[in-house]
Order: C-alpha cells, then structure tokens, then sequence
C-alpha cells in the first residue's frame, strides 16, 4: 500500500512529489505517474524548477557521450529534449508509465519509446546502446541499484553512463556497495553533485541534492 504523504502546509506538487517518494511498488509508480503525466512538465518540471534532466543530458554530452543513447525512465521527454538541443542522438526511452510516454512521444524527440521495468530483464539485445542516461529514477521509492546490472547488459563495451542518484540515499539504498562490487565491469564512478531544484522550488525540497553517477562499462 502506498504511504500517504503529509499534506497540511503543502502544495499539489510538492504533495506529488512527496507520493512519489513514498512508492513501493512498480504499481504504484504506474498508477502515480499515470495520474501526473499530463501536468507534469508544467506543474511541476517548471514549477519546481527542475534541472535534474538538463543537468544529466549536459554531463553526458560534456563526457564525450554519444548515440545511439537509452533514456531510461524518460518520463515526458525532459532529458530527451535536451539532448535533441544539444546534438546528440538518437535516443531511446524507456519508461513504466505508459501516460507519460504518450507525453514524450508527442514531442517526437526520440527514435524509439517502449514500456519497460528496468528492476526486471528489458526487450532488448546485449550491447546495443553506446549511452545510457537516466534523472530522477534512481531514488527513493523508485529503482534500486540492482537495475544497474540490467543496463550494463545492454550497453556496448566502452558506453558512457550518467544516471543521477538522490544523494541522500546513495549510501543507504546500497548504491556505493553496487559500484563497488562491479569493479573490473566499469570505470570508478565519478560522483559531482548537484542541485536538482532551482532556488524557487517548495522549502521542503529546494536543497536536495543528487550525485551524476558517471563512468564507462569496461
């Protein structure tokens, strides 16, 4: 069952935002996001001022990253977009909401969009991707580091990942004991922090935080 978030004091996308962080479960991301997909960009991408998904696109592309790119929980298209502005493609997203694909593919930025839970073994073939990025997935109530191997699966040999992980949670989900395990598969990580709301953003989380987890498959 998912956890109702306190809502006394709070707006409709900060309480959105607090749902989100309370899933357990794949349903319950399915049925949340479902529920946001259409206000989502406005509501709360732009209200929030939510760098998160410019933020990732931008590392990868300063990384040297490059196409063809797997966007994993695309979401509507935020880090899509943003790499479509800066040059790099093409790009597929996958994602478990199927209302907020529909609102990726309306932008028609991506070569390819598919329904997928990346906590379980994705369609894909190995070693299909020279990128994978992801924001906003890797956090609490969503994936765990687990599904890092899945992507690694289908990652050519020298891919170039960016995936953002909530920085309070890195120790305590387990993401550091992952990395560690997955020597010899991948390059030492490199962890910059970064803000991922802007200065007007809800108090309750204008300072959070998030490590752009960046490295190579070996």
């Amino acid at each position: 069952m998912l956890v109702k978030a306190q809502t006394s004091g709070m707006s409709d996308k900060d309480t959105k935002l607090q749902s989100a962080y309370a899933m357990t479960s794949p349903e319950d991301s399915v049925r949340i996001y479902g529920e946001w997909a259409k206000t989502y960009d406005a509501a709360f991408a732009a209200a929030q001022e939510y760098r998160l998904p410019m933020l990732v696109a931008e590392a990868f592309c300063a990384s040297g990253g490059s196409g063809p790119v797997l966007d994993v929980g695309a979401g509507t298209g935020l880090v899509g977009a943003r790499l479509a502005g800066l040059g790099t493609g093409p790009v597929d997203g996958v994602d478990i909401s199927p209302e907020m694909l529909a609102v990726a593919g309306e932008k028609r930025l991506y070569s390819r969009l598919f329904l997928g839970d990346v906590t379980r073994r994705l369609d894909l073939g190995d070693d299909t991707y020279q990128g994978v990025v992801s924001s906003g997935t890797f956090t609490l109530g969503h994936v765990g580091p687990a599904a890092i191997v899945e992507l690694l699966r289908v990652a050519a040999p020298g891919a170039l990942f960016v995936l953002s992980v909530n920085a309070a949670h890195y120790r305590s989900s387990g993401f550091e004991e992952v990395f560690a395990r997955l020597a010899g598969r991948i390059t030492p990580p490199k962890l910059p922090e970064v803000a991922i709301y802007g200065p007007t953003a809800d108090e309750s989380h204008r300072n959070d935080r998030a490590y752009l987890a960046t490295f190579h498959k070996l």
